[in-house]
């Protein structure tokens, strides 16, 4: 399972290394620098293959993020030609309170917490992830994100695994 885990993350890493987003991605998302707002939705979409392949649904820490999935998404040809390339499938977004009858989601912080499990299977060794704290960063007012905090109790946690 490791090895098939594996594959789908290399498959989606060479996927997002490849996206090229255009200035239609970031029309709703104002903020700089636009290169770490990049970087960001670049390591969201990473972690998103190993959350689609363990059948999870994780949480989005940034605001900024966020805005430009959604441009993406907005993107709708290129989006879907994206998602067939980087995970096999449609990557399906479900906004709070959008989600179709019958699926039903966790609570944000049990989603956050599998988004930074999902961090821990993508990255390379030592790079560094700027979804938690992005949007204090760039000055997002009302930032999202995860703590430090939480981040380091999670990766304790899976070191015991």
């Amino acid at each position: 399972m490791l090895v098939r885990r594996g594959s789908a993350v290399r498959r989606a890493n060479g996927a997002v290394a490849d996206l090229e987003l255009p200035e239609a991605v970031f029309r709703t998302c104002p903020w700089q620098p636009r290169e770490l707002v990049d970087l960001g939705l670049r390591q969201w979409l990473r972690c998103c293959a190993a959350a689609l392949h363990d059948g999870e649904v994780i949480g989005m820490p940034s605001h900024a993020v966020d805005e430009a999935w959604h441009g993406f998404i907005l993107c709708t040809a290129r989006y879907a030609a994206f998602c067939r390339s980087a995970y096999g499938r449609f990557l399906h977004h479900h906004p709070d309170g959008g989600a179709p009858p019958g699926v039903t989601g966790d609570p944000m912080s049990e989603q956050l917490r599998r988004t930074v499990v999902a961090w821990s299977v993508v990255a390379a060794p030592g790079e560094q992830c700027v979804l938690w704290d992005l949007d204090r960063r760039i000055g997002v007012p009302e930032p999202w994100g995860v703590s430090a905090t939480q981040v380091t109790a999670v990766e304790q946690d899976l070191r015991r695994v």
